[in-house]
């Protein structure tokens, strides 16, 4: 019987992405989404705002966003010399999201 190699195999597991509004973010936050809109953009970052603060996002690769879009990134927090910044995971379109429901949701959620 031929001796197999011995390997360890880790199932990695991404950790989940905490809800997050700009101004909740936390130096010990991993993984985060946060929701709002484009308010500045180049091929590979945005800058989005949630009405509670602005953070910028940057992407290793070319992101489709338009200025004024609403949107939901997912990514890791960095500390940067300029404050907190997302290395961007996933942008997510929501503008057809309906945003009073979504508060209501949100209420709901954040009670439980």
């Amino acid at each position: 019987m031929p001796q197999e190699d011995s390997q360890i195999t880790f199932n990695q597991r991404m950790l989940p992405s905490i809800d997050r509004q700009v101004s909740e973010i936390k130096e010990e936050d991993i993984r985060i989404r946060v929701l709002g809109t484009v308010i500045d953009k180049t091929d590979t970052s945005v800058i989005i705002d949630d009405g509670t603060g602005t953070i910028s996002a940057n992407f290793e690769e070319p992101v489709k966003a338009e200025l004024k879009q609403l949107v939901r990134v997912f990514g890791r927090v960095i500390n940067s010399a300029s404050g907190m910044e997302l290395q961007g995971e996933v942008l997510q379109d929501m503008t057809k999201l309906d945003m009073e429901l979504y508060k209501k949701a949100s209420k709901v959620f954040s009670a439980v």
